[in-house]
């Protein structure tokens, strides 16, 4: 299976790419703060969710719950960008549909796993 043809890959792409088109609209000193820390871990998603996909059976599990805490972890930054007001509620719902919908990819990944 190539890693390009994954659907979580697929979705974490479109996640990057609306939040890059967002982060420009930022204010400056939210864009190189918490702006670029979700940034960074959108690019970390993917890396991992690669890594996950080339790693063998035993040690997938292992870099999947990584990817899980990624995710958590951009779920929370989201949230704060929405409540310090850096992101409106239109921009703040698109990034967590799109979070909300690549957890149920990556959590039905884990559980085939099982």
């Amino acid at each position: 299976m190539m890693s390009e043809d994954l659907p979580i890959l697929q979705k974490i792409y479109e996640l990057y790419k609306a939040f890059y088109q967002c982060s420009s609209n930022l204010p400056k000193k939210d864009r190189f703060g918490i702006g670029q820390r979700c940034e960074n871990l959108i690019l970390d998603l993917i890396e991992q969710t690669i890594r996950a996909s080339k790693s063998r059976r035993e040690n997938k599990t292992t870099v999947l719950y990584q990817v899980s805490l990624q995710l958590d972890t951009l779920k929370i930054f989201i949230r704060l960008m929405k409540e310090i007001r850096a992101i409106d509620l239109k921009k703040y719902t698109l990034f967590q549909g799109h979070i909300n919908e690549i957890g149920k990819m990556l959590g039905g990944w884990i559980k085939s796993m099982s």
